[in-house]
């Protein structure tokens, strides 16, 4: 006959380790069932919203420096990982030209990235060339914003711009047609 109480503690040894082995395939199975995080970019809504917050302050800024006139577009590129492109025209409200975005990361949608060219950050003009400037910011989703125009500031010390005009948006051939009719 075998005795039982030498048995009860292997059994109780065998049943806790058992016990402990299965308490780690549900972690296992968990890790399995986990998703890769991938950044996201915000939403456009939150992107429209900021675009809105900056329309007084400036879209852009003129600023005269070193026997130039440069025209900074860093509030626009803040917002590059939901802009298409930014339309703009110099003198008029053609808005004949666009203006380079700066590459999206992810990661950091706000940020811009550091780049040693500038190229996206300002226009270099001769002084006192644009005594105004439209722009229109374009969104990924295809949607415009309202048009305004820009003009230096009274104080040629400062780096800034006033609203001028605001006008609305204007339909364009090249934007896309809603889905359903509007009623």
């Amino acid at each position: 006959m075998i005795d039982l109480s030498i048995r009860r503690p292997l059994l109780a040894a065998l049943l806790l380790g058992t016990s402990l082995l299965a308490g780690s395939l549900p972690a296992k199975a968990q890790e399995e069932g986990e998703e890769q995080y991938q950044a996201q970019i915000p939403d456009v809504t939150i992107y429209k919203a900021m675009l809105d917050a900056n329309k007084q302050t400036g879209w852009v800024q003129f600023r005269e420096f070193a026997d130039q006139q440069l025209i900074y577009f860093t509030a626009l590129q803040t917002m590059h990982c939901r802009l298409k492109e930014v339309r703009y025209s110099i003198n008029s409200d053609a808005l004949d030209k666009t203006f380079p975005m700066a590459a999206c990361d992810p990661e950091l949608p706000f940020n811009l990235p550091s780049d040693d060219s500038q190229n996206w950050l300002y226009l270099n003009l001769k002084p006192g060339e644009a005594q105004t400037i439209a722009v229109q910011a374009v969104w990924d989703d295809g949607s415009g914003s309202e048009i305004v125009v820009y003009q230096p500031c009274k104080n040629p010390e400062a780096t800034c711009a006033s609203i001028k005009t605001i006008k609305k948006s204007k339909k364009r051939a090249d934007e896309p047609s809603p889905a359903t009719p509007i009623r």
